[in-house]
């Protein structure tokens, strides 16, 4: 278990202050080929992810990422993200609302195959559906030292080395 909590730490923390070797560096507009990485707001339904319909809107949004490697034909496989990054989660029934801290750091490995491998240190925002994942249904704040692997079909599974998992759908409900 230590040493699973070293690597991960080891790899967001060399991949956050390193650069990279096979990546262009982007426009040239930020230092080291960091760029702005917006998080959109999204509408969820009554029962996709809570109980009740959600819409989610950063209300801070730093969020930079800086591409590691990429494919032969170009596309990005590794990409690193950091920066503050504040999402109010809101209950659209009853205004109901939770402003979520989710500024953690992660090295994201996206697969040809439209899986991908999350590395991350600190928070992050996670939704999971309905028998899709090995956390019950929700809209998470996962936090900690952790990796999450997402399959093709979006099924997400999180192996927490050290950390906790808020359910969001409880704090807006």
């Amino acid at each position: 278990m230590r040493r699973a909590f070293l690597a991960a730490t080891a790899l967001v923390a060399l991949a956050l202050t390193t650069s990279p070797a096979h990546a262009s560096s982007g426009s040239g507009s930020w230092p080291g080929g960091w760029e702005p990485a917006p998080t959109p707001p999204y509408d969820m339904p009554a029962g996709a992810r809570c109980d009740v319909p959600v819409h989610t809107e950063p209300v801070v949004d730093e969020v930079v990422q800086r591409v590691l490697d990429r494919r032969a034909d170009g596309t990005p496989s590794r990409v690193a993200y950091r920066g503050d990054l504040v999402v109010r989660v809101t209950d659209t029934d009853t205004g109901s609302f939770h402003d979520a801290d989710v500024s953690g750091s992660a090295v994201v490995d996206y697969h040809a195959d439209g899986s991908q491998k999350w590395y991350v240190v600190g928070p992050v925002l996670a939704g999971v559906g309905e028998n899709a994942g090995n956390l019950a249904r929700g809209l998470y704040v996962l936090d900690g030292v952790y990796t999450m692997d997402i399959s093709a079909t979006g099924y997400k599974t999180v192996h927490l080395v050290h950390g906790s998992a808020d359910d969001l759908c409880a704090r807006i409900g």
